[in-house]
Parts: C-alpha cells; sequence; structure tokens
C-alpha cells in the first residue's frame, strides 16, 4: 500500500481526527501529529487519496517552521517519519489566519459575483482575476465544521479571540507572509495566499499546524504568471478544486478523483516540495505503512507489536494477568480490555476496527469461559490471529463448558488454548516478529541443552 490513508494503533491514545492529519498523546506536554495522504477540498474530505502527499506536507511544514522561528516561536520538535512529527502540546486558537496576496480563489469567485467584502476587508472596484493587492490582506475565518469569515471585530465580540492576541496575530501572520514571499520569490515561485493557525503554551503565543504548503497556501510559477496573469499555473491544491468545479453536477461535487488527476496531483505535490526547498524526495514505497512502523519502533513511540487480552468480565482479571506477565516480559505492548459479547456487544465493531487497521502487527486472546461468544464474534471479523482461553474455575468446569470454545462456525477461525502461559506464548510467535524469532530460538536451544544436561546428570555421565 502506497498511501496512508488512515493510522491506527492500539498503543497510543487519539486526541484528533482532522479532514487530513490525526494527532495522538505522547504525554502531557507532546502530542503526535500524523499526516496521512487523504485530501479534502471544499470542506469534505475525498475518498481517494493522494500518494506521497502526507510526506510533503509534514515535511514543508517542519522546513518552514525552522525557518521562520527567529519571527515567532512553534510547536515543531522534531520530524520521526516523513509523515509524522512530534509537537508541543499547544492550546488551540480556533481562528485561521487568512492572508491574500492577490485576488484569485474564493475570493476571486465572489467578487465576480459582486461580493466587495472579505472578512471585513474592502476590495476595491475594478480588479482582476489574479490581480495583486497593493499590499497583503488578512481575512480571518473561524475554525468550525464548516470555515466562517468573520471580522477582527466579530472575533473579539464573539470570544473566539482576546483583542491583544488577535492583533499579535495578524502582525505576525503578515511577516510570515512576507518572510515566505521573498523565500520563495528567489526560488522563482509566487505565495499567494496562505493560512496560519497559532496557539498558546504557557501563555505564550506560538504557531502551530501547518506552514506555507500546498495544502495550505496557494503558489504560482513566477515566470508563468508575468507571461499570462490570468491563466497562471496552480502548483498546489486549487488544481483538485478546479477539477472539483469543472465536474461539479446539481451543486454536487465529485467524491473523489480518477487515476490521472491523482498522479498529476502526486507530481505538483512534489515538484513544490523540491522547488521550495532545493531537495529531491526519494520514490514513495509500495508498503509505506511498514516504514511508518519501522520508524515508530526505532523512536520507541510504540512497541513492534501489541497483543489485545479482551475478557468478557472484570472477574476474569487474574487469569488475563497470568499471561499478560509473560508477553510484557518479551517487550510486546498488551492491551487489555473488557467486553462482553453477550452484554456489550456493541463495542466489539470498534475494537475490530482499532484492531484491523493497525499500523504493527498483532493479535487477540479472547478470555471468556461459560457459553463463549466473545472468541467466535473477534474471530469472524478479525484480520489478525485470535486465540480464546477461557478461564475455567476446574476440570468439571472445563469438561462443561469447553465445547463453547471449541466448537466455532464456519470462517470462524478462533483456536483455543486451555493453560495461559501456553496462550501467551502462541500469541506472541503468531505476531511473527524477527525480534521474538530469535528470542524463542535461544530459548528452544536452551531448553534442549538443559535436557540433554539433565540426561547426563540422571545417567551419572557428569560425575
Amino acid at each position: 500500500m502506497n498511501c496512508l490513508v488512515n493510522f491506527k494503533t492500539p498503543q497510543l491514545k487519539k486526541i484528533h481526527s482532522g479532514k487530513v492529519r490525526e494527532s495522538f498523546r505522547i504525554d502531557d506536554q507532546t502530542r503526535m501529529i500524523v499526516a496521512t495522504d487523504r485530501i479534502s477540498s471544499f470542506d469534505f474530505v475525498l475518498k481517494t487519496a493522494v500518494p506521497g502527499k502526507g510526506a510533503v506536507l509534514n515535511q514543508l511544514a517542519a522546513f518552514w517552521f525552522e525557518n521562520t522561528r527567529d519571527i515567532i516561536d512553534n510547536h515543531f520538535i522534531k520530524l520521526i517519519d516523513p509523515n509524522i512529527s512530534l509537537v508541543k502540546e499547544a492550546s488551540p486558537i480556533r481562528v485561521e489566519m487568512v492572508v491574500r496576496g492577490y485576488l484569485t480563489g474564493s475570493a476571486w469567485r465572489g467578487y465576480e459575483k459582486g461580493k466587495r467584502k472579505v472578512s471585513g476587508v474592502t476590495i476595491p472596484e475594478g480588479m482582476k482575476k489574479n490581480q495583486a493587492f497593493t499590499k497583503p490582506i488578512v481575512t480571518p475565518t473561524t475554525k468550525e465544521d464548516s470555515d466562517r469569515e468573520i471580522t477582527p471585530k466579530e472575533l473579539v465580540d464573539e470570544g473566539w479571540v482576546a483583542a491583544n492576541i488577535y492583533k499579535a496575530m495578524e502582525k505576525v501572520s503578515l511577516a510570515l507572509f512576507e518572510r515566505g514571499s521573498n523565500m520563495l520569490e528567489e526560488r522563482g515561485l509566487i505565495l499567494v495566499d496562505t493560512k496560519y493557525e497559532f496557539g498558546l503554551i504557557d501563555n505564550k503565543l506560538v504557531l502551530i499546524d501547518e506552514i506555507h504548503t500546498p495544502d495550505s497556501s496557494r503558489f504560482w510559477s513566477k515566470e508563468n504568471y508575468e507571461n499570462d496573469p490570468v491563466n497562471a499555473e496552480q502548483l498546489d491544491k486549487e488544481y483538485v478544486r478546479s477539477y472539483l468545479l469543472k465536474n461539479k453536477k446539481n451543486d454536487v461535487y465529485p467524491d473523489s478523483l480518477p487515476d490521472d488527476v491523482v498522479q498529476e496531483t502526486t507530481r505538483r505535490y512534489r515538484d513544490i516540495y523540491g522547488m521550495i526547498t532545493g531537495e529531491s524526495l526519494p520514490e514513495i514505497e509500495d508498503n509505506v505503512l511498514a516504514r511508518v512502523h519501522s520508524n515508530l519502533v526505532k523512536h520507541k513511540i510504540i512497541k513492534d507489536g501489541f497483543i489485545a487480552v479482551i475478557m468478557g468480565s472484570p472477574s476474569d482479571i487474574e487469569h488475563c494477568n497470568k499471561m499478560k506477565d509473560i508477553i510484557e516480559k518479551y517487550d510486546v505492548k498488551v492491551d487489555m480490555r473488557v467486553v462482553s459479547a453477550h452484554k456489550n456487544g456493541e463495542e466489539i465493531p470498534k475494537v475490530i476496527e482499532d484492531y484491523n487497521n493497525s499500523v504493527e502487527p498483532g493479535a487477540v486472546i479472547a478470555v471468556a469461559g461459560r457459553s463463549n461468544g466473545l472468541g467466535g464474534a473477534l474471530a469472524a471479523n478479525l484480520t489478525i490471529p485470535v486465540f480464546s482461553c477461557p478461564p475455567f474455575s476446574d476440570k468439571d468446569d472445563m469438561m462443561v463448558n469447553i465445547n463453547s470454545s471449541l466448537m466455532m462456525p464456519s470462517n470462524t477461525p478462533a483456536a483455543t488454548v486451555v493453560d495461559p502461559k501456553n496462550a501467551a506464548q502462541i500469541a506472541l510467535r503468531s505476531l511473527n516478529l524477527s525480534r521474538l524469532k530469535n528470542i524463542f530460538m535461544k530459548e528452544i536451544q536452551k531448553m534442549k541443552a538443559d535436557l540433554i544436561e539433565a540426561d547426563r546428570t540422571i545417567r551419572g555421565e557428569n560425575v
């Protein structure tokens, strides 16, 4: 799979899921942001992903964060994968500071229809498409389900931001736009318009989210614009917007992109990265998830695998802890859950969604005894191994109730292991991790050597 469409792991707590980014808690001061390859336009996410898009956005944002720290500090800490960054935890200000240098995009579309004000800023009469403003203008919007144009006074009156903070945001936004415009002009590019987002860390204003990327900004080729301003080549997401506008039917936009548009969008994202940074990106891997998994493990963000121990009742905790203790000795994450197939089975689809799409390999041990519906319900829907290990109280309990674990319907591949230590061991082996295979091989060799030594001792050969 050469697209990162969704990122899931049971090892990290998800904080937020946006249109194209996922945020996860690392600790109280740090979060992890995953830039997926999803693409959004006109306030909705398309079904079609764009290979390499997330890596371009993430790495470009990192480039600009490092090149604007002298203007304002930001939340960026470091890259841990082309698609993933660690950032400082900040309290976001729910306002987008949109800076426009030219009359284009939605502002032009409104202007054509007679609209002369954007977020309280008056646009002069007689302007043409793609014409430069005398000086850049700031046209803020709210960050809601659907972004809303709003004046600075309304932002303050409605409680979105304090007046002094807004003034600081406006000043910094114009300074960032000037820095971006100057740097890009040296590379033959025009920064047409963009948006900035801010937050507070210890009551200090900082830049967050992204900066000067193809998702947050509009770019033109300077040469192309000077030759034909009205039809300036668009080097950003406006290419996708244009496709959607041209193919809109009955006021409904297409919800996916054809292959040729996807390929061209990927090319544009990668080209703009090279033009801005002067560096080329490596080819997109066939298995992006494998790279992501490797980097997360290398940076000690997650363990290389997980085993979920799901019990039907909290009374089974002692039985589950026997398995947990063994699994953790091998440095594998244990995800303990309480879910009853009979009493709150509506929770099972949530478990399935998380585990089926996890970035790391995993396995499940289902702990339910009498009338074990849990193992079967999980096994019928999960793409990872499922082992039932019922918590029998004694041999009589086992003889009476084991059939409910052994007899599974067709296409319900749940294995049953009675001993909790063996259940832990088989679940570990099912992960098929090279690291664990090496450990198991050493354990097997030691077991054999110990038996040979015991045999020699019993036969008196060691005397």
